[in-house]
């Protein structure tokens, strides 16, 4: 057996059903031993070509994300690799468990500058929780081992180095037997669950904000919030687990945000942050605060925490929920939920409404429609940008989808790559690529890949020729958009030049029908959907700040010869401006 036959065994003994990556002279041996696999067809191991190695990683990331258990995505060395780290650094973020194979130039040459050398080794350990070089056979098994367990138990990313030559001797020894971690909770003792309930029992008015750390405590935090008349905020990676069915909602707070989020948990006499590290501290209150997390690590990062508590949210509110005291007053609550419904049917429903002639289509109502004609287990996937705020606003869980991007990296081509790992983890359930013109035209190539597996994914792509939160952000900080429109293009007729089925849409009448043509198609399917470059996100708390810097943005476009755009830009977005 070949080294690289062994390396392939580990993986299919912990699971492993398929690699994403680029064949190349260095990553020939580990190609090759996945061949003799048979493939998943006979218990095996499918080598997914992709046609960017960013693509690869992206991939196995949402297959991770999505499943829970370990991907795999591989690079040849040099170049091939370094495309893997944009992928990687967004898995790493994710929490998502990828083992990444960086193939090396042969091992006599390295560090002699030799052709397409770099140092994988080292490049890779800020976007990893493991990352090491395989030196020789007998020293591989506990390595890949090794990699596998970290990236499992630390859900993260682990890289593991291997030179081309070493890769092609043979195996030494015999690899441990792989054997899966049974899982365990992690609990604050009795002490710290008696400070938690004194803390809420004793304050007049208490918001809870969930993050995706509430994944499988849903019950138990909507109980939470009967009980003592919570409004609900979330962030948005804890859309997908805490919205449906939650009668105290009240959407989620920052600049992508909608609903009475930010109003609820700046209203409460505590906070109470569960299972979440929302990183923009800025839309955090100041006022007494409670943090639930398994990692310790994040407890205090963002916001000044009185009570920093250790542990999983559902065994922690489990424990919690006995000792508290149920509140009479329900004032806060009827008060936020009012101002929720005010902004959900005001602000965020303005667009969805009376539109359905109006031209340029408003990607708010082409969100809605999507929403209405998706499947009640779909997978969503967006695009970093205007696709994850109208995603986030108008695609609704229900407890059965999954909506999943770039939401902590924040880099742009996410969604379609992420579309195929999802589409492949999940070959019986619709899989929707919500893209931007800017991200899906970063890798249009890898549009061939999906026509080569024949996967039915569906793009909805917002074609608004321009980079539409990178408009929004240069207004907010008094600066005339500049740099972020391009020529219009028809991505239709490319995606029917690849063999796609693909239409492009510009009047709303018919966007229901193509969306849904494009859904119940069996391949891969594209509607183009001319959207307003105008449409921007409004956020439901908006600062002084950023409206000084939006109007003196468009004064400076009107005084510049831009009236005519201003005034679109203002009939656009004037009924998202909250008020009240």
């Amino acid at each position: 057996m070949k080294l690289a036959e062994q390396i392939v065994k580990q993986l299919q003994d912990a699971g492993v059903r398929r690699i994403y990556g680029i064949v190349g002279d260095s990553l020939n041996p580990i190609v090759d031993a996945v061949r003799k696999t048979g493939g998943s067809k006979h218990g095996g191991i499918d080598w997914v070509h992709v046609r960017h190695e960013e693509t690869a990683a992206f991939a196995a990331s949402a297959d991770a994300q999505l499943t829970g258990e370990l991907a795999v995505c591989a690079g040849s060395c040099g170049p091939g690799n370094l495309h893997l780290i944009n992928g990687l650094y967004d898995a790493n973020r994710s929490g998502a468990p990828v083992l990444a194979i960086a193939s090396h130039i042969p091992s006599a040459q390295i560090g002699q500058d030799y052709f397409q050398e770099t140092h994988p080794d080292r490049i890779f350990t800020e976007c990893s929780v493991y990352s090491e070089l395989i030196s020789t056979p007998g020293q591989s098994p506990r390595v890949i081992h090794g990699a596998i367990k970290h990236a499992l138990g630390l859900r993260g990313v682990a890289v593991v180095t291997l030179p081309g030559d070493i890769a092609d001797e043979s195996a030494v020894g015999e690899p441990r037997a792989y054997q899966p971690v049974r899982p365990g909770q992690i609990v604050p003792d009795t002490d710290t669950i008696r400070a938690l309930a004194d803390a809420i029992n004793e304050a007049e008015k208490v918001a809870i904000f969930a993050g995706i750390g509430v994944k499988g405590a849903h019950d138990k935090v909507i109980e939470l919030a009967e009980l003592i008349g919570a409004p609900v905020g979330h962030s948005l990676r804890g859309k997908d687990f805490i919205q449906y069915d939650n009668p105290y909602d009240v959407g989620m707070t920052g600049l992508l945000g909608y609903g009475a989020a930010a109003d609820g948990i700046e209203g409460a006499d505590l906070l109470l942050m569960l299972g979440t590290d929302f990183p923009y501290d800025q839309f955090l209150p100041e006022v007494r605060t409670a943090q639930v997390d398994a990692r310790p690590e994040v407890l205090g990062r963002r916001t000044e925490v009185d009570l920093p508590i250790h542990g999983e949210v559902r065994p922690t509110l489990q424990a919690l929920l006995p000792l508290v005291q149920r509140k009479a007053n329900r004032k806060f609550l009827e008060r936020t939920m009012k101002k929720h419904d005010k902004l959900m049917n005001k602000a965020v429903g303005a667009y969805t409404k009376n539109v359905e002639t109006k031209k340029p289509i408003h990607p708010e109502f082409a969100a809605s429609i999507l929403d209405g004609v998706a499947a009640p287990d779909a997978i969503f996937t967006a695009d970093t940008g205007m696709c994850n705020v109208w995603t986030a606003r108008y695609i609704n869980p229900l407890g059965t989808r999954r909506l999943i991007g770039s939401f902590l990296h924040g880099s742009m081509a996410n969604a379609l790559p992420q579309a195929i790992g999802a589409q492949l983890a999940y070959p019986d359930r619709q899989v929707v690529s919500v893209c931007g013109d800017g991200g899906l035209s970063m890798l249009l190539g890898d549009m061939l890949t999906v026509k080569a597996y024949d996967l039915p994914i569906t793009v909805a792509l917002f074609n608004n020729s321009t980079l539409g939160m990178v408009k929004l952000e240069m207004l907010v900080d008094k600066l005339p958009d500049f740099g972020v429109d391009v020529p219009e293009t028809d991505y239709a007729a490319i995606a029917q030049a690849m063999g796609w089925h693909a239409v492009r849409v510009t009047d709303p009448r018919q966007l229901e029908g193509a969306m849904a043509d494009a859904l119940a198609f069996d391949g891969p399917s594209l509607v183009d959907i001319v959207t307003n470059p105008h449409a921007l996100s409004i956020p439901p708390k908006i600062s002084s700040d950023q409206v000084f810097g939006f109007a003196t943005a468009i004064s400076k476009i009107v005084l510049n010869g831009g009236a005519g755009e201003a005034v679109s830009m203002a009939r656009s977005n004037i009924r998202n401006i909250p008020r009240g």
